[in-house]
């Protein structure tokens, strides 16, 4: 049996839509916004940018980039 379901479907960056409309900010609990050119999940409020890494995101404060700091 084939699943056809698009809410299942891999998208941008290989996450699942549905899984990119639940999925909050760790540190301040609240939404992130999904960069599909830089495959990163940006929480302003945190200005925290969160990578997605083999089409999973990485939701560790230690692995997320910083907004705020200087660009490499």
């Amino acid at each position: 049996m084939t699943d056809t379901n698009t809410e299942t479907t891999p998208g941008p960056c290989g996450v699942s839509p549905r899984l990119l409309e639940v999925l909050i900010c760790p540190v301040t609990g609240g939404p992130l916004v999904f960069d599909r050119d830089a495959c990163e999940l940006i929480s302003t409020k945190a200005k925290l940018a969160f990578p997605i890494r083999d089409g999973l995101p990485i939701l560790l404060e230690s692995e997320a980039r910083d907004l705020e700091g200087p660009a490499s």
